[in-house]
Order: structure tokens, then sequence, then C-alpha cells
């Protein structure tokens, strides 16, 4: 007496309730153990950008384990040299900072005064104390609040080390941990979760350096369009846009933004609608140039998915979330074109280090459905016994 579309929608209706349930209750578990689960998810990504240089010392006839050091102590060498510099030119130019933001102050107070709102000095005055009481009324906030802030940064340096120590395992022997992982799946499916799960690691290194190149090429850009209209602090600002630059779309908004921002303040409003045309300019270099060569079309995610991705993530983990929403959707991209394409794959065919492992090969499938039997490596048609 039920009519089929109700019951349909019926049936539709809880499974789709339990697949729901099953991933609030994953979310939820990676959520209770995000103090696991972010520097592992940052050391694969980690070792996604350094596995190709270890794999090129090894072809060198360097053993894996001196590869591995070699390339961590040198990427460590690296990250702390750049933070030196950083915290070295931003010490140096913010007296400079300080000087003009004082000026701008003082130009915006004239404007306050002397312009079309013709305030009081009184009233700015009272705005000014009113600021100031309502830091000091809130002062046990602001207490618990650096309270926090200390601990988080002793989470942040635990993360550190923990993400290190899981990064050396994953680059001396990587292959052997997804290999001994993919003994779980079912030995019908094994060859084909092997290679999908070779597929989205292939799309994952091909992702992390196609952002790194086109990070480089945004902080260079900007940091010489700073640069070019005197804009402080610009190694500082320059390094803030190669960091964001690895969260697509949002993160070179936000970056340009405070780029903006201090120019506004410190060399006026002529010279930030210059900061901005450049920062546009840069952005649409990186959206039609460098992200459709570099990237490709193994690892080509459409815009909306991106944005949509990096809003669920921030949601979700905030920025941690953020920053590896949109590598976890290549990875799923890859892994399941190749689990839906690919009937007979082999995993040892698949390198994952170059761009062509993320793609699936669909040559197999192709002549099943055409009843044409699949080329062999040499292009050829295999011959049957």
């Amino acid at each position: 007496m039920v009519p089929r579309g109700l019951r349909v929608g019926a049936a539709l209706s809880w499974r789709f309730l339990m697949v729901i349930a099953a991933l609030y209750v994953i979310i939820w578990i990676v959520g209770y153990l995000a103090v696991l689960a972010i520097p592992l998810s940052i050391a694969l990504l980690l070792s996604a950008l350094l596995a190709p240089a270890v794999q090129r010392l090894v072809r060198a006839r360097v053993p894996r384990g001196l590869s591995t050091g070699i390339v961590l102590i040198g990427g460590l060498g690296v990250l702390g040299g750049l933070l030196t510099f950083v915290i070295v030119q931003f010490s140096a130019g913010l007296p400079a900072l300080t000087t003009q933001l004082n000026e701008s102050l003082t130009q915006i107070q004239d404007w306050l005064i002397n312009g079309p709102l013709h305030l009081r000095q009184e009233q700015i005055q009272d705005a000014i104390n009113q600021t100031i009481g309502f830091l000091q009324d809130n002062q046990s906030a602001l207490t618990d609040t650096a309270i926090t802030t200390a601990s988080t940064i002793g989470e942040v340096l635990t993360g550190f080390v923990l993400t290190l120590f899981i990064l050396i395992f994953f680059l001396s022997g990587g292959n052997q941990i997804w290999t001994f992982l993919v003994r779980g799946v079912p030995t019908g499916v094994r060859a084909r979760v092997d290679v999908a799960g070779r597929r989205g690691f292939a799309s994952l290194v091909s992702y992390v350096r196609a952002t790194a190149a086109v990070a480089v090429v945004d902080a260079v850009g900007i940091g010489i369009g700073l640069w070019i209209v005197g804009v402080p602090l610009v190694v500082p600002l320059s390094t803030l846009v190669f960091l964001a630059a690895f969260v697509p779309i949002i993160g070179a908004v936000v970056a340009g933004a405070v780029a903006v921002l201090v120019a506004l303040v410190t060399n006026g409003f002529i010279t930030s609608l210059v900061v901005l045309a450049i920062v546009i300019g840069v952005m649409q270099l990186e959206s039609h140039v460098l992200q459709p060569v570099l990237l490709g079309r193994a690892v080509k995610l459409h815009p909306l998915a991106v944005v949509l991705a990096i809003t669920a993530g921030l949601v979700v983990a905030g920025i941690a979330g953020a920053l590896l929403s949109v590598p976890l959707l290549a990875v799923l991209n890859a892994g399941i074109r190749s689990l839906l394409h690919e009937r007979d794959p082999d995993p040892a065919e698949v390198n994952v280090l170059v761009p062509e492992g993320a793609k699936p090969d669909t040559t197999a499938a192709n002549a099943e459905k055409t009843g044409e039997e699949a080329p062999d490596s040499d292009g050829e048609p295999a011959v049957g016994s």
C-alpha cells in the first residue's frame, strides 16, 4: 500500500542519515585526537613536498636514512634562516612604521576635527578614554587570553616536535608504512585500493609542489611591488603572502588585504590603491596562468569546490582545517577517480613523485567498454594466450 516513490525516498533517507552519522563520528574522533591528527596531516603534507628531494639523493646512491637527514636539516636551516631574517627586518622597520603610523593618526585626527565631521577634541579624547576604560574593565579576560595563548604556544611546540618525528618516518619508510596499511584491505580489492592511495599521494605531491611555486611567485611579485611604491616591512609582508598562499583563494585575499591596509596607514590612500592593483594583478596571474600550468588536470579542482572545502574546514577545525581541506579534497578526487575508472591496476606502475602518477589509467576500462583488447606497454594490443 506504500507508494513506490515514498519507499525509495525512505530507503535513501535512512541510508543518508547513516552516512551522515558515520561522518559525524569520524569528524568527532579526529577533533578529539586533534593533537595527533593535525601533526600527522602536516607531516604528510611536508613529506609530499620533501619526498622528491629525498628520492633524488637516493638515486645518487646516498642511503635513504642519510638522505632523509640531509633534507630535514636543510629544510630546518632554510626555515630558521627565513624566520630570523623576517624578525630582524621587522625589528629594523618597526621604528619607521611607528613614526609613519603616528603621522597617519595625526592626519586622521586633523581630518576628524577640520573635515566634514567637525568633531571636537573633547569628543575624540572621550572616545580614547572609553577605549582605555574598556580595556581596564576587561583586564581579567585579557589575562586569561594571555594564559591561553601561552598554553597554545606550548601545544604548538609539542605539535612541531611530533610533526618532525612523524616526518622522519614518512620520508625514510613511507612506502613500507603504506604497504603495511594496505594489508588490512580484502584481497579482492587490495590492488585497486593500493593504486587509489598511490594516485591520491601523487596528487598531493603535485598539489604541494605547485602551491609552493605559486606561493613563491606571489610573495616575490607582491614584495617587489611593495618595495617599488615604498611600503615599509616589505619582507614580513612578503613572508605573510607566502604562508597565506597555501590556503587557496582566501589566503591570498587576506594577505593582500593586510598589505593594502599597511600601505593605507603608512603611505596614504593613493599608495594603497596602487598596492591593491598590484595584489589583484598577481592574483590574476596566479589564477589564470600559474595554477592551470603547474597543477594541471590531475589535481584541477573547481573554484567553487575549493571555496566550499575551505569554508567547511574553517568551521570544523579553524585555521588547520582551512589549510588541510583543499589537499584532502585533491587526494579524494584522485583516489575516487582511480577507483571508478581503473579495473585491473598494477601498483608497481604508479610513480607517486610525478604528476602523471595522479592520473588514472583508463585504457583497460575503455577497452573493456568498446570490446577491444587493452594495449600493452609498447602501445600495441595485448596478444591473448
